[in-house]
């Protein structure tokens, strides 16, 4: 079982030792890590290529210029020869040194799913705890569940790389694509009447942040448009309202 890793960054010089840390200290040895860089000006790449060069698995570090992150994480997914993708950002963490070897554990004698997936820490620029996720992965998982949000954080969800070559990330969407990609995953799974696993596990620590919430608003209405094309714009409308109301009610 082999698991490649994609971390796309972007002058993360600040956060990207603690990622390269947390792959370096997986106790599971079968391990590609890609890291796509949208050329950086700071210390990225040299820390990238340090990390490359002393590293126990293959690691290739590419940086070049793209189209945004979602461009970054296609090149990544074209790299990839692993059975299942991971995406670690600069700042993202796994949970556990042996997340990896709990998970390869799970699926030995199976057939493989298309997804694993699982729960999700987030933490601070020092990588200090704050609090579980506000939302949480359900016990069935399916492409409709994400009607409520996106329930599984986009580094808890492990997709099968044979599907994600053909599902990549639509290029239309700057702020939310990983939304619609996930869901058109779950849909592929569905079309090919395979198994979405709930590891029961918390599988990641992801960093406070990140380019969606530094442009909520417009992420709002990718996330509308997206919801309104796989469910329907009324389905969508009504969702909305109940989101308002669930968030009075938890005040």
């Amino acid at each position: 079982m082999l698991f490649t890793i994609i971390t796309c960054t972007y002058n993360a010089a600040k956060y990207i030792d603690r990622t390269l840390e947390s792959v370096r200290g997986q106790s599971y040895p079968h391990i590609e890590h890609f890291i796509i860089d949208g050329v950086s000006n700071d210390d990225t790449v040299k820390k990238a290529q340090t990390y490359a060069y002393d590293s126990r698995y293959p690691v290739i570090v590419k940086s070049e210029s793209d189209n945004g992150l979602y461009d970054a994480m296609n090149k990544g997914i074209q790299l990839a020869k692993g059975n299942y993708i991971i995406f670690l950002n600069a700042g993202d963490i796994f949970h556990e040194e042996d997340t990896l070897t709990s998970i390869a554990g799970k699926l030995r004698g199976k057939s493989l799913p298309a997804v694993i997936y699982g729960d999700t820490d987030i933490v601070d620029e020092k990588g200090i705890f704050l609090r579980k996720r506000r939302l949480s992965p359900p016990g069935t998982l399916s492409w409709e569940s994400f009607k409520e949000g996106m329930l599984v954080c986009h580094q808890a969800f492990y997709a099968r790389t044979d599907i994600a070559k053909q599902v990549p990330y639509n290029l239309d969407y700057k702020y939310s694509a990983d939304v619609d990609w996930c869901i058109r995953i779950m849909k592929e799974a569905e079309k090919q009447g395979l198994e979405l696993m709930n590891s029961h596990e918390t599988l990641c620590s992801y960093l406070k942040g990140g380019m969606t919430a530094q442009s909520h608003q417009a992420s709002l209405i990718e996330r509308f448009k997206i919801m309104s094309h796989h469910y329907g714009t009324l389905t969508t409308i009504f969702q909305h309202l109940w989101f308002v109301v669930r968030a009075i009610i938890k005040r």
